[in-house]
Order: structure tokens, then C-alpha cells, then sequence
């Protein structure tokens, strides 16, 4: 398949400054950047889309940038509703490393690496506003959506923001210009500040360069923005969020948005894809689209290892999956990520019930065991049952009431 029909149907193209799409990705070979300033010190899974493009670009054989803006961070992106605090140059730098190394592992080894500090903190004043910013008018900054909505606001913008897709619109020259870089990506909300670039090159060299943005990606299931889980970042770093957690982020996407990301967040094939979703109509609960989809991601993100760990933690939380067959470095993460309540043995479960928040009070404990639907690790307990040494593996053990609701117990 041609580029263009592979972005088309995977989901990847909302916006183009080209005529159509194939001019800019079946033509010859280009050469294509994403710029990311360090905002944080790890990518989360709102970003990941944009990698998986420049990932798609470069396994057609075109050229790849990523620039992590070590200048442009100092500055900022306007947000409509607040000014950015400014970052320390020792954050932007510490945050930058990290960014490119997770890049790395996304991208492979052929990628070109830059930062925009390198060229950016050598512009005087006088010499950006002379060959820069005589370029641009000030009626056309204030129609930015990001810039009009802080004009209307009560704090309004400052001159450091407003100035920012003027510092983007120079790096696309200064690629241009010396790497021969002629696409940038970025999300729908980037259009603005990369066709401030397009238009830059055109004026001060007259020849053509091309934007081209992703859409905004929602869950289905819920209307909202993809990449959050109950408010918070998913992040690459497993610092910030453990390989497990990770997984069980892709594990529980919904069946309506499953099909989107196994499109955009994986390499699997479109015949690969299809299988695997005449197998999820078959049998939807039992989720092999997510699952295959939560395998891969991670697998992309925190290698084969992690990966494997992850869905067997999954299997034993979630699945048929026994507690012996893990090993430390599993059970670790499972101590990590999963419920844990701390118990004593000799406990009764009924009172481990009540203390894993599994039942409210010891008579409704009783009344689950009574009724079968209390199992510690994989065997049902009887009304009289207590903790002991021998149900812990590793330290820990498994308290279930019905298939959902489960506990991680540790020994104290």
C-alpha cells in the first residue's frame, strides 16, 4: 500500500497544507520532524499517536527529526486558559534527555536527534526581530485559537507566549535550511504555529514545505480526550507508571475504540487487525482485541519482558492465571499496581474481607463465604477459614469475592 492509503486508513491524517495527501508522502523521499517541548519529563499516551506517525514515515523510507525544544520550552506554548510557568535551563535539560530516550526506543537508531536551544539561544534579539518577525503581522497572531481565547481572558497573554509561533515557525526554517527538512507533524491543535512555518519558507525562500496534523483522539465509550485514566497522565515512564499499569490502561479500553488504537498504536497488519475483531464480535468478554492490543503497546514501550510480566500479573488478577507462576520481579509489580491490604496470620478471611474493603462489615463477610463466592488464591474457603503462611506465594496472596472484585493480601 501507498503511504497515503496507510495514514488514511489507520486514522492518522486530519489536516494537510497540500493539495492531497500524496503529495506529500509518495512523492520523494522527505525528510519529517515533530517538535515536543519538555512540558514533562516522559511522553504519555496522549502523545504516542504523533510517534506512531513518524514511525509510519520512516518505514516507508522517508527521512525522520524529532526536536525536543530545549529553547522553545523556556518560552512556552500558549494554552488558552494560562500562562505556562517558566522552567529552570537545568530542568529543560534534565527533562530533554529523557524525552529523547524514550524516543529512541520508540523510533529506532536512524532517527536524527536535535534541540532547538542550540540555534535558538544564539539569535540576538535584533537580528530574529529583522529576519523573523517582520514576516508576521499581529492580525494574524490574535486569530490563533490559543492566543484569542488568553486576549479574551481576564490574565490576557503575555509578549513571551505571544511570541512562540514565531520560535516554531524558525525552527521549521532553521531545518529546513540545514537538514533539507521539508514536513513537520504535530496534533490538530498545532496547525496554526506549523503552517506559520510553511508560510516562513515560502516567503523567505520561496519553495514549499508542508504541515501536516492528527486528529484529536477521543474514547468512544466515553466522548472524552484519550490518554488520561481517572484523571491522570499515562505515562512511558515506568517510573510514573508501572509496565502493569500501563497494560491494564490498553487492557480496559472500551469494545467501541479498541479497533481505532489496534489502527494507530500498533504495527499489526490490517489482515491481523480484522481477525482479531471477528474474534472480539464472536466473543467479546473475552477481550482478545484488548488484550492483543495492551501485549503490543507494551511491548513497544517497555520491551518483551515487561511485557510478558504485565499479562501474566493480568491472567492471575483478571484471568486463569496461577499466583506460583510468577516469579519476584512479577509479583513485584503486582504488589505495585494491585489493591494491597495488609494482613496477619491467623486472620480470619471474613475479617480480610472487611479489611480489603471487600465486604462492609464481618456478618456481610460471612454471608459471601457462606454463599461461595469468597475463594483465597484459587480455592473457596469455608465459614471458619484463617490466613496462613501456606496460602502466601512470595509474601502475597489473592482474596476474590465473585470473578471482579479482587484484593492483593500481604503478609505483615
Amino acid at each position: 500500500m501507498k503511504l497515503s492509503e496507510v495514514l488514511k486508513g489507520r486514522g492518522y491524517v486530519y489536516q494537510h497544507s497540500s493539495e492531497t495527501l500524496e503529495e506529500i508522502t509518495d512523492g520523494p523521499k522527505r525528510t519529517v520532524y515533530l517538535g515536543v517541548d519538555p512540558t514533562a519529563d516522559s511522553i504519555h499516551v496522549g502523545n504516542l499517536a504523533a510517534y506512531m506517525l513518524l514511525r509510519r514515515f520512516a518505514e516507508a523510507g522517508h527521512r525522520i527529526i524529532l526536536l525536543v525544544g530545549g529553547g522553545t520550552g523556556m518560552i512556552g506554548d500558549p494554552k488558552p486558559d494560562v500562562e505556562r510557568p517558566l522552567l529552570s535551563p537545568e530542568e529543560i535539560s534534565d527533562r530533554s534527555k529523557k524525552l529523547l530516550e524514550q524516543a529512541k526506543k520508540l523510533l529506532g537508531t536512524d532517527v536524527r536527534l536535535v534541540n532547538n536551544a542550540e540555534w535558538l539561544q544564539e539569535q540576538s534579539l535584533i537580528e530574529f526581530l529583522r529576519d523573523t518577525g517582520k514576516y508576521f503581522t499581529v492580525n494574524s497572531l490574535i486569530k490563533k485559537d490559543a492566543i484569542s481565547a488568553r486576549m479574551k481572558s481576564e490574565e490576557g497573554i503575555s509578549f513571551t507566549e505571544f511570541s512562540y509561533p514565531l520560535l516554531q515557525a524558525y525552527d521549521f526554517w532553521h531545518l529546513f535550511k540545514v537538514e533539507g527538512c521539508d514536513v513537520q507533524i504535530g496534533g490538530s491543535d498545532q496547525w496554526g504555529n506549523i503552517v506559520a512555518g510553511v508560510d516562513l519558507i515560502r516567503r523567505k525562500e520561496g519553495k514549499n514545505a508542508y504541515a501536516l496534523t492528527l486528529p484529536i483522539i477521543t474514547e468512544k465509550g466515553t466522548g472524552k480526550k484519550f490518554g488520561k485514566s481517572e484523571g491522570n497522565a499515562v505515562w512511558l515512564d515506568a517510573a510514573k507508571t508501572s509496565p502493569y499499569a500501563f497494560y491494564q490502561f490498553w487492557f480496559n479500553v472500551s469494545d467501541e475504540s479498541v479497533e481505532d488504537y489496534l489502527r494507530l498504536f500498533t504495527m499489526l497488519e490490517d489482515m491481523e487487525i480484522g481477525a482479531l475483531m471477528e474474534m472480539h464480535r464472536r466473543d467479546p468478554k473475552e477481550r482478545h482485541a484488548q488484550r492483543t492490543l495492551a501485549r503490543e503497546v507494551t511491548l513497544l514501550v517497555h520491551g518483551e519482558d515487561a511485557a510478558a510480566r504485565s499479562e501474566k500479573v493480568s491472567e492471575v488478577l483478571f484471568g486463569d492465571g496461577e499466583l506460583s507462576a510468577l516469579d519476584e520481579a512479577a509479583v513485584r509489580d503486582l504488589r505495585a499496581s494491585a489493591p494491597l491490604t495488609r494482613v496477619s496470620e491467623g486472620m480470619s478471611v471474613a475479617d480480610a474481607l472487611v479489611a480489603a474493603s471487600l465486604a462492609t462489615s464481618k456478618r456481610e463477610a460471612r454471608q459471601f463465604i457462606a454463599d461461595g463466592a469468597v475463594m483465597l488464591n484459587d480455592t473457596p474457603v469455608g465459614g471458619d477459614a484463617a490466613l496462613s503462611s501456606e496460602n502466601f506465594h512470595q509474601g502475597i496472596a489473592l482474596l476474590r469475592r465473585g470473578k471482579k472484585n479482587v484484593s492483593v493480601l500481604s503478609l505483615t
